[in-house]
């Protein structure tokens, strides 16, 4: 069986941050948060990375740091492209939003034949999620169900005090199996607590910050990329007419219909680890005095 491979999604330009958040340092070193993921899936024996980039990206990113990397793993790139649709389909006119991060992992296909992991290149996640995840998929194999994974995190570990951001609820079963993830697109601290916008857009209504999120870090066995490349036609033949300038295809969306057909289950790997990321410009800082404690205490070597 092929070792895990790692994934790392980094196509978005991250709109709320403004510019090319991927790339921005973190440290007084140059390093930026992605370097410290690959650092941590390096201990846990990842040994292969596939960056999820745009084409018109790759030079800035090799320089920032796919060619450093290639130093120490093995580097792979593959192009999330607008027009990368299924026969039949063609890009709405008007359209530039790029179709998300189902679309993304979707684009690797080609050049990934084992199971991996598949996070965001511009969040940090912790040690311990690259040691469970890596752990799980080095023995995955699928059987009569797609055995995958999920790394989930607390809630409240995972907030910002600059705004408001998406979270993916998961209900989880007895057993620790994921029953389902509701998205909401507007949680944030309020003086009263963790709170996420109803559906009617005005109301707040308070959440248990020990709840579980999913931050986007999946483990799938390659038969994932199967259900990606079926999937997509459905959702397109359902969303382009209502939506056809921003709908996006989320990697959530396809863990749900398989999830909902009873061909997959989803383990959730709990982590007690801190996530953060640069959502906000504002949040550079809180990234930064993490990044310094991390090394203040030999966490991370100030200099890899």
């Amino acid at each position: 069986m092929n070792k895990p491979v790692l994934v790392i999604m980094a196509a978005g330009m991250g709109s709320r941050f403004g510019g090319m958040k991927q790339i921005t340092p973190v440290d007084d070193h140059g390093h930026i948060l992605m370097d410290f993921s690959l650092y941590d899936a390096r201990l846990a024996g990842f040994e292969k990375v596939v960056f999820i980039i745009r084409k018109e990206h790759e030079a800035v990113f090799r320089e920032s740091i796919g060619d450093r990397i290639a130093e120490k793993m093995e580097v792979a790139y593959a192009f999330q492209d607008l027009n990368d649709l299924p026969e039949g389909y063609t890009v709405p006119e008007g359209r530039e939003k790029p179709w998300g991060t189902a679309h993304a992992v979707l684009s690797a296909r080609k050049i990934i034949d084992s199971p991996f992991a598949v996070l965001n290149a511009d969040d940090y996640y912790g040690r311990a999620a690259f040691q469970i995840i890596y752990e799980y998929l080095a023995s995955a194999r699928d059987d009569d169900k797609f055995r995958y994974a999920m790394v989930g995190y607390q809630l409240g570990m995972t907030l910002t005090e600059s705004g408001h951001v998406a979270r993916g609820v998961c209900e989880v079963d007895e057993n620790g199996y994921l029953r389902k993830v509701t998205e909401r697109t507007k949680i944030m601290k309020t003086p009263e607590g963790a709170a996420y916008l109803g559906d009617d857009e005005q109301t707040w209504i308070p959440i248990d910050p020990a709840s579980t999120v999913s931050m986007n870090f999946w483990g799938f066995t390659k038969s994932y990329m199967s259900a990606l490349e079926k999937e997509f036609p459905a959702f397109l033949e359902a969303n382009l007419p209502q939506n056809p300038l921003k709908c996006e295809y989320y990697l959530p969306y396809v863990v749900d219909c398989l999830l909902r057909s009873d061909k997959a289950t989803v383990q959730v790997l709990k982590t007690p680890d801190r996530w953060f990321g640069m959502t906000y410009r504002e949040d550079r800082q809180m990234v930064e005095d993490h990044i310094r404690q991390y090394q203040e205490s030999g966490y991370y070597p100030k200099e890899f």
